[in-house]
């Protein structure tokens, strides 16, 4: 399910049903089990879910949450559209960029400690979905944005102990909201 919480134009390409679409492929290309769900918000609940899972208290790109079968991504909107216009390509494409690596950390990758492992699959990947440059990338080119650039895998270990408000529970509330809205 991808549930956008954060306003995203219509016209930019970007609806749920098309992000949809790409989750599905893109789970199939990083051959990830299960059920994905994707978060699409603002600054503001990254940043909670940031410092919350990471300690880091600041907004990021995109937070990968893995769970035994799948597991849930979180997006800031408004940090993939400073992004999209930034390396300028679409918001859709930018979006699809965040879903594929955060996809990624579900599958097990982390490009902190895998020696490149993770970089090679993403750049095959995505030549093959026709995306442009991945978060990787960029992080090592010399215009990538400051400090919005690398994905985060959260793992149980860095979560408080005791802290029952977990990511799933987060985006499921979410989507409950959304629905009961509707």
């Amino acid at each position: 399910m991808v549930i956008f919480e954060k306003a995203v134009s219509a016209a930019s390409g970007a609806t749920p049903a098309q992000i949809q679409r790409f989750v599905r492929r893109a789970q199939a290309l990083a051959k990830v089990p299960g059920e994905v769900d994707v978060l699409v918000s603002g600054n503001e609940r990254l940043r909670q879910m940031n410092r919350r899972f990471r300690r880091k208290n600041k907004p990021t790109d995109v937070l990968s949450f893995p769970r035994p079968s799948g597991g849930d991504i979180a997006i800031s909107a408004q940090i993939a559209r400073d992004n999209a216009h930034l390396y300028g390509h679409s918001l859709a494409d930018e979006l699809k960029i965040l879903v594929l690596h955060g996809m990624l950390h579900l599958a097990g990758y982390d490009h902190e400690t895998d020696n490149g492992r993770m970089a090679r699959v993403e750049a095959r990947i995505r030549a093959r979905l026709k995306l442009p440059a991945s978060l990787i990338d960029r992080a090592h080119s010399r215009v990538a944005a400051p400090a919005t650039m690398a994905s985060k895998k959260i793992t149980a270990r860095k979560r408080k102990s005791g802290d029952s408000r977990s990511p799933n529970a987060t985006l499921r509330k979410a989507a409950s909201r959304r629905r009961s809205a509707q």
